[in-house]
Order: C-alpha cells, then sequence, then structure tokens
C-alpha cells in the first residue's frame, strides 16, 4: 500500500429537513387541528482516530464526503428521519485543520477517539409547535438549517517512541528490521527507504516500544535537496532520537563527522524543537571495520564531531550491540515514564492545595 502522509477533502453535513404544515382531517373529527410533524436532523460527519490503519490513501482520491439530508416532516405528527452519519477512519497521530481559517480542529492520538467535522442542521419545526389559544389552525413552520460545509487538510504524524536519523545507507532500515517486526525495503544504494516505517521492538514480557525510520536526509534537504525534510514530520512526536553513522562508508573520501553535523543543521532548519530533542550516537556498520581499529576510529570521529552524549557502537547486519542499545533504550523509557508521572501527581497535589486554600478563605 502506498504512504500517504497529506491529504485535502472537503466535508459536507446533511441539511435539516423542512416542517410540516398540516391539518388533521378525519371522518367525524371537527376542528382537528394542526398535526405537522418536525424535520429530521441533518448527518454530521466525524473523524474517528484508528489504530489499524497507518496512511490516509483512502483520502487521495476521494476529495468530497456528504452526510445525508434530513427527511421532512408529515402529517400526523410524523416527524421526519434524521440522516445518517457518516465517520471517517484515520491514522492515530492525524492532525486536522481548517483550511480556510486556518484553525487546529483536532489532533487525533488515542484509538477510538472521535471527534465532529461538521456538524448537521437542525430540522425545522412542525405547526404543532405554533398551537395557542388564540392561534388554533396555525400555517406556520420553519425549514431545516444548512449543514456545515468545511475543506480540511489531513496531516499524519506517526506515533512513535523512537526515531531513527541519518544519511541514506546509514542503516537504518537494517537496523529497524535486526530489533523489531518491521520488514522495510533493504539494499546497497542510498534513498531505499521513500516512506516512514514503523516496527516494535519488544525487550521483555509487556515491554516494547515503538521505533520509525524515515527517508534519509542530506545537505540541503530543507531546500528540497534529495526526498528534502517533508518526512521530519514523523520525528517530532518521538521520546528519543538515535542518529546513525555509517562508520566505515563505501567511499573512504568521505568525511562522516561534516555529514553528520549536516545532518543536525537540517534538523535545527526545520524545528527547533526537533533539534533539542534527546539524541543518542549510534555508530553503525563497526562488523566492517577490523577490531584493533575500532576504537580509534570511533575516538577520532566522536572528537572530529565534538559529540559529549551517550554513544554505542553497532553492528545492524550482524545484531551485535543491538540488544544493549534496546535495552539501554528502554531503561530510559521507563525512567521518563516515571518523571513524568511524578510530575502529574505533583501538579494534582498543587491543584488540591489551591482548592484546600480557597474553601478556608470562604
Amino acid at each position: 500500500m502506498k504512504f500517504i502522509d497529506e491529504a485535502r477533502i472537503e466535508v459536507m453535513a446533511g441539511n435539516g429537513g423542512s416542517g410540516s404544515a398540516s391539518m388533521r382531517r378525519e371522518k367525524f373529527i371537527e376542528f382537528g387541528g394542526p398535526d405537522g410533524g418536525d424535520g429530521g436532523r441533518g448527518g454530521s460527519v466525524y473523524a474517528v482516530a484508528d489504530r489499524n490503519i497507518n496512511t490516509l490513501i483512502d483520502y487521495r482520491f476521494s476529495k468530497m464526503h456528504q452526510a445525508k439530508n434530513g427527511e421532512p416532516g408529515r402529517g400526523a405528527d410524523c416527524y421526519g428521519k434524521a440522516g445518517d452519519d457518516i465517520e471517517l477512519r484515520v491514522p492515530v497521530g492525524t492532525i486536522i485543520d481548517d483550511i480556510d481559517t486556518g484553525e487546529r480542529i483536532a489532533d487525533l492520538t488515542t484509538h477510538g477517539e472521535k471527534l465532529c467535522l461538521a456538524e448537521g442542521g437542525a430540522g425545522g419545526w412542525g405547526n404543532i409547535h405554533f398551537k395557542s389559544s388564540t392561534n388554533r389552525a396555525p400555517r406556520q413552520k420553519t425549514s431545516g438549517t444548512m449543514g456545515v460545509r468545511r475543506k480540511i487538510k489531513l496531516e499524519l504524524k506517526v506515533l512513535a517512541d523512537i526515531g531513527l536519523l541519518g544519511m541514506p545507507n546509514a542503516g537504518k532500515s537494517t537496523f529497524i528490521t535486526a530489533v523489531s517486526n518491521a520488514r522495510p525495503k533493504i539494499a546497497d544504494y542510498p534513498f531505499t527507504t521513500l516512506h516512514p516505517n514503523l516496527g516494535v521492538v519488544r525487550v521483555g514480557p509487556e515491554k516494547s516500544f515503538v521505533v520509525a525510520d524515515i527517508p534519509g536526509l542530506i545537505e540541503g534537504a530543507a531546500e528540497g535537496a534529495g526526498l528534502g525534510h517533508r518526512f521530519l514530520r514523523h520525528l517530532q512526536r518521538t521520546r528519543l532520537l538515535l542518529h546513525l553513522v555509517d562508520l566505515a562508508p563505501f567511499d573512504e573520501a568521505v568525511d562522516v563527522a561534516k555529514e553528520a553535523k549536516a545532518i543536525v543543521n537540517e534538523l535545527k532548519k526545520y524545528d527547533e524543537g526537533l533539534y533539542n530533542k534527546p539524541r543518542w550516537l549510534v555508530l553503525n556498520k563497526v562488523d566492517v571495520i577490523p577490531e584493533d581499529e575500532r576504537v580509534k576510529r570511533a575516538k577520532t570521529f566522536i572528537k572530529k564531531y565534538k559529540w559529549q552524549g551517550p554513544v554505542f557502537e553497532i553492528s545492524a547486519l550482524t545484531g551485535e550491540g543491538c540488544q544493549q542499545l534496546c535495552f539501554a533504550i528502554q531503561t530510559y523509557l521507563e525512567a521518563q515514564n516515571t518523571l513524568r508521572d511524578e510530575a502529574e501527581e505533583h501538579a494534582a497535589d498543587v491543584r488540591f492545595t489551591d482548592v484546600e486554600a480557597i474553601q478556608k478563605e470562604q
């Protein structure tokens, strides 16, 4: 299935049905009075987050989504049938914006989360609502209101704990294949990965995390070089970035440290928040380097790159060092979860204390 992470569509809710201006007419019943029912409401359009969907391809060519109108009211106190609602199922992590106003409508980050995109029109009143002691045969009725019509933009940002970052052919797809159940395309040429891939890494019973692999970046991506930076949005929701570096490139004349700095500069150009996100350095393809040269080459690179954070040496092809890296990631994520829970508990205690203080003052 082709990966589509952007779509522009138009949603139209149904119009409300008109009320009825009817009079009761039956044999032997004199002065039957008004019996016109209300019109039915128009159908609404909803967006529903579904974890079983991972692309917006359903909305690439289907641009118009319209709910049904409500039926008009009828005599004998018959109310019109409401129009059927429609649900647009989108991947978890979809952001919905109003194109005309630029308003952020929703950010669907939970499976089953549901939001009304366009509300159906209300049904009109029948003449039974206008009956009074002075108006016993009302002819008034009202028309149903129009349903909401909107042009919206759907943008998918995948939800993952870990994001992989690096130059083309740095071994990101090989790494995600080695540690997870994902099976992206792997080849010995650059730009093999053309769309994001997600993989679930299991490190123990009920312990797992999600890794996102995006197409490789090159210098000048912010200006459109290579595949550009259009896929960097998929790293914005991650909690930790792994910067994979090919420590044994095919061309020995390549300055690996310069390329690594270029990747970081592209991050900064794209989004300051993404640039400031926690990042670990992962030196890949150490299996190609003789054992007596590994330490020297790694130290030379780290010194030239001026890196002071965590460093891991792995071989995604043979699996060397991958398990230790996954255990370290799991430990980091659990620590972050603990800190988040403590912060939430502290915030709740502060709110409770504030309420108590207000009650004492009163």
